[in-house]
This record gives structure tokens, sequence and C-alpha cells, in this order.
């Protein structure tokens, strides 16, 4: 069994872990304050490194699960990152979402360090992450992919290979604002419905049964009939840099992003109107509060 170095153990990244420890993978993470509590992992024989460089040494595999593209950039290419410890051979997948023309950055340093690299973003959510049953989206050389796929099977139900390196984050930047931007489309048109008096349960109801009905209206739906946030529990400041990626990356595309730019800019101000790290569900009571300009 390979051992598996993790950078990256939030609400994600745990779930990522506890799966590979049940399949009986060598897993060391990195100690940092923005991890989940580590206390069940370490009892099941996870261990710690203090700086990316001692945790690379000691891996053969690589998995980062932060929040973006400067965490990412910093965690490989910074004085105490991983290519300061890296092994040769060594194989970094990394998990979280970021600009694609950064992923191709990091990846030729990765690549010229002696190492390989995939990107392999995730969706789906925590609930997912600790039941195995991610959705990745990779991207990278079709061989390395084969060779990591048992890896990536330990926490992941649907694996697609979305072509070269970059391939993933750009499907998971183009999946998220597909996903964010129907969620903010209904967080707006439920705050419009609970202003002009339209009932919570027949404003469900009615786009349940019609053009309305989706992942989006059934992980917003506790929050509009019982005030439950979990439902989606995905923050607002992360959908803001989740749009604020795609619209880089249509920038670089040259592609038209006149209604990614209106949901980025409906997140932005969002974030100002309360704690910018609340579920995303908790959009509405902010667009119902809100006094058009």
């Amino acid at each position: 069994m390979k051992k598996i170095g993790m950078i990256g153990i939030g609400l994600m990244g745990h779930g990522i872990a506890s799966n590979l420890v049940k399949h009986g993978h060598s897993l060391r993470v990195l100690d940092h304050a923005g991890n989940q509590p580590l206390d069940t992992l370490k009892a099941a024989g996870v261990t710690t490194s203090q700086t990316p460089k001692e945790l690379a040494a000691l891996s053969d595999i690589i998995i980062l699960c932060v929040t973006g593209t400067p965490q990412v950039e910093a965690v490989l290419l910074g004085d105490e990152g991983v290519l300061k410890g890296m092994k040769a051979d060594t194989i970094v997948i990394d998990c979280s979402t970021a600009v694609p023309s950064s992923t191709e950055k990091v990846a030729q340093a990765v690549i010229a360090a002696g190492g390989q690299f995939l990107d392999s973003p995730m969706t789906r959510t925590p609930k997912e992450a600790a039941e195995g049953r991610l959705n990745l989206l990779v991207g990278g050389d079709a061989a390395l992919f084969e060779q990591c796929k048992p890896i990536l099977q330990c926490f992941a139900e649907n694996i697609t290979h979305a072509g070269p390196i970059g391939a993933g984050h750009r499907m998971k930047l183009l999946h998220n604002y597909v996903s964010l931007g129907f969620v903010s489309l209904l967080a707006e048109a439920a705050a419009c419905a609970e202003r002009s008096g339209v009932n919570a349960q027949t404003f469900v109801d009615v786009l349940a049964v019609g053009g309305g009905w989706g992942a989006p209206l059934e992980r917003l739906k506790p929050y509009l009939l019982t005030g439950d946030a979990n439902g989606l529990r995905f923050s607002i400041a992360n959908a803001l840099k989740d749009l604020t990626y795609y619209n880089a990356m249509a920038d670089d595309s040259h592609s038209d992003h006149t209604i990614a730019k209106a949901v980025k800019n409906t997140l932005d101000q969002a974030t100002h109107e309360g704690d910018p790290n609340d579920f995303l569900s908790l959009l509405v009571p902010r667009l119902v509060a809100r006094k058009p300009a």
C-alpha cells in the first residue's frame, strides 16, 4: 500500500481521510488550525506532520483538499511547501477548487520536480464525503488516472476523466456555476415570494412538479419550509470564491459571462450583509431584507 499524505482536513477532507483509513491505507495529514477535529482519525492510526515539506518527504501520494488557488499554490510552492520535500515519482492529487490557469502552472512545477499530477475536484456535500460517495472530475494523463483510480474509489462513487491537466478544474467550475447559479436564482425568487405574500409551501410544491424541480430546490427546501439551513452545507464565502474563479475562467476563454457576473455580485454583496461563512441557504433572508438600488 502506498503511503498517502493529505493536506486539508476540513468538512470535505475529513470524510475523504476517514474513507482512506477505512480502506486500509496508511495516512499522514498536515496539522493545521483549519482542520476538523482529528481525534477519530488519530485513534485509527493517522499520523501528523507540521509542514507540507515534512509530509511530502514521508508520502508517495499527496492529496490536497484546501480552500482554493492561493492555498494550493502556498502548500505546493511555498518555502516549506510540498516541492521542497517531495520525492521523485510522487503523485499529487488536487481535490481543491482552483483557477485552471494556476492548476496548469503548479502541475508544471510538480512535473519539473520529478512528480506527477492530477487535478481531481469534487462535487456533492460533506454528507457524501463521509459516506465515500463523492463525484470526482479528473484532469491528467489517462494512464496515471487509471493507476490512481483505486485510491479515488475509496472516497468517490462517480469518477469522470475530464481530459488533460486542468480539465477537471474547468469542469468543476462549470458544474458549480450552474449549481450555485440555480441556488442563487431560487433564493432570489423565494425572497420575492416572501415579500409578495406567496406561501412558502405553495412556492416549493409548484416548482417541484414543474420546471423548478432539481437538486438546488431539494437542498434549499428545508430552509424555505422549516428554517433549517443544513440542507445546503456550503458557505456563501465559498460560493463567491467559486463564482469568482468561474468568471476568471470565462475571461481567460473570452466567453460571455453576463449572468455569471450578476450571480457573483449577488454573492459578493451577501458576504457583507452577515457572516460570510453562513450556509448558502441564508442567502434567502439577506435577499428578503435587501433594498434594491
